[in-house]
C-alpha cells in the first residue's frame, strides 16, 4: 500500500475512533482539576497520544511475529480496561462521596498523578492493540506513519477534551470529581461491553 489520500483519511478516521475514550477521560481529568495549566494539559494529551501511537505499533509487531499468542491475549483486553478504569473512577467517586471540604493541600494530593496517568493511558489505548490486525497489510514505514497520524489526532482531540473539562469543572465546583469518576467508570463498562459482546 502507498501513501495516498485514502490512506491518510483512513488513518485520521481510525485516530478519531480510537481517541474517543481518551477524549472522555481527558474531560474527566480536567473536571477534577479545573486550575490545570496549559503545559500540564499538553503533557496529559501527549501521554494519551504516545499510547495511541505505541499500541497499534505493538499490535502490528505482534501480528507479524506472535500472532497466535496475540489472538489469545486479545480476549483479555476488555477485562483489563474495565478493571483499570473501575479502579481509578471508583477512587474518584469515593473521594467525592466522602464529601469533606478539601484544603488546597488535599486538592494537590488528589491531582492526577503520573502513575494514574500512565494507567489511564494504557486503559484507554489497550483496545488499539487490535488495530495491529487492521494495519497488518501495511509495511513497517506505513504502519509507523498511520500510528503517527493516530497519535496526532489523539493529541488534538484530548486537548479539546481537557479544555471542555476545565471550563465545566470551573462551573461544577466540588461535584466535578464525582462526575469525572462516573465518566471513567462508564468508559470502562463501555469498553468491556463492546469488547465482550460485540
Amino acid at each position: 500500500m502507498e501513501l495516498n489520500l485514502i490512506f491518510l483519511l483512513n488513518s485520521v478516521l481510525l485516530g478519531v475512533g480510537l481517541a474517543m475514550d481518551a477524549f472522555s477521560v481527558s474531560i474527566a481529568n480536567a473536571l477534577s482539576e479545573s486550575q490545570m495549566k496549559k503545559g500540564r494539559m499538553c503533557f496529559i494529551a501527549g501521554v494519551y497520544a504516545f499510547f495511541q501511537f505505541a499500541m497499534p505499533m505493538i499490535g502490528w509487531i505482534c501480528v507479524h511475529t506472535v500472532v497466535e499468542y496475540f489472538q489469545n491475549f486479545e480476549k483479555f483486553i476488555p477485562w483489563i480496561a474495565l478493571a483499570l478504569l473501575l479502579w481509578i473512577g471508583g477512587k474518584m467517586i469515593w473521594e467525592a462521596v466522602r464529601g469533606e471540604e478539601k484544603s488546597d493541600e488535599d486538592k494537590a494530593l488528589t491531582k492526577l498523578t503520573f502513575s494514574t496517568l500512565m494507567i489511564q493511558g494504557i486503559a484507554t489505548s489497550i483496545d488499539a492493540l487490535s488495530v495491529g490486525f487492521t494495519i497488518a497489510d501495511y509495511g513497517l514505514p506505513m504502519a509507523f506513519v498511520a500510528s503517527l497520524i493516530i497519535a496526532g489526532v489523539t493529541f488534538a482531540i484530548c486537548m479539546t477534551g481537557l479544555l471542555i473539562g476545565k471550563k465545566a469543572g470551573e462551573k461544577l465546583g466540588s461535584k466535578a470529581t464525582l462526575f469525572g469518576g462516573m465518566i471513567l467508570v462508564g468508559i470502562g463498562i463501555e469498553i468491556f461491553v463492546k469488547g465482550v459482546f460485540f
